[in-house]
């Protein structure tokens, strides 16, 4: 039987990254507090789920629980609390709640399709992960409506932050950072087109980059010199 290709080591990676990260999030909730500092934790932390899954399936083989655990975590919630965590730095608290409800219930519903749909075990390769084996294929329909949500919240919330410090000589690291994020967040959805395809392997490559893309963002826009006014990723 073949073993998992070299590229299937990525998402160990990612894993560490993504914790690393979720754990700098937490100091930074720590000493500023705000509900989008939660939020951000927690996608860090499902980020950092779904790659864990994915090294789970390379270094022992493909499982069902980890299957679907990965399906749950990087198609359905992949991008969808970093977005909210925007959707509560930039809108009114109760504009956020109610979205929060109505995400968080098609989320709900999605991964318990995912838990009850049965598998095509003819279609399951070894070392690989791809959505094609759920029997019940309009499930996978639920992803593309939930990662709209993250690219207009999580990427558009970068775009729009970055062009607020673009003019402002104090502030340009802050447009730099905005944008490193935006691209950073668009990487996996990249990626995840290209797995329902069954090419998973270029989602492992865009995760990995994209995590680095955010991170990266980070830094710029939480740097000792950054005025205090809201951004995608750091305030």
């Amino acid at each position: 039987m073949r073993g998992p290709e070299l590229v299937g080591y990525l998402p160990i990676a990612s894993t560490i990254i993504s914790l690393a990260f979720a754990a700098r999030l937490f100091v930074r909730y720590r000493e500023r507090g705000g509900t989008h500092h939660l939020w951000w934790i927690v996608g860090m932390l499902t980020y950092g789920a779904g790659t864990l899954t994915e090294s789970l399936t390379t270094l022992t083989g493909w499982h069902e629980p980890v299957f679907r655990a990965w399906y749950i975590t990087g198609a359905l919630l992949g991008g969808a609390p970093l977005a909210q965590g925007t959707v509560y730095l930039l809108m009114k608290r109760q504009t956020a709640n109610r979205l929060t409800v109505v995400v968080a219930s098609i989320v709900v519903i999605a991964a318990t399709c995912v838990i009850l749909s049965p598998i095509n075990y003819a279609g399951v390769e070894p070392y690989k992960l791809t959505g094609k084996v759920l029997e019940w294929h309009w499930v996978r329909m639920f992803s593309p409506f939930i990662n709209l949500y993250a690219v207009t919240f999580l990427i558009g919330g970068a775009i729009f932050s970055a062009f607020r410090y673009k003019r402002q000589r104090e502030t340009y690291h802050r447009y730099v950072g905005n944008l490193l994020i935006a691209v950073g967040a668009l990487l996996p959805g990249i990626g995840g087109t290209f797995t329902r395809f069954g090419h998973t392997e270029v989602l492992y490559v865009t995760e990995l980059i994209g995590l680095m893309f955010i991170y990266a963002g980070f830094k710029f826009n939480t740097a000792p010199a950054a005025a205090s006014m809201p951004v995608a990723i750091a305030a």
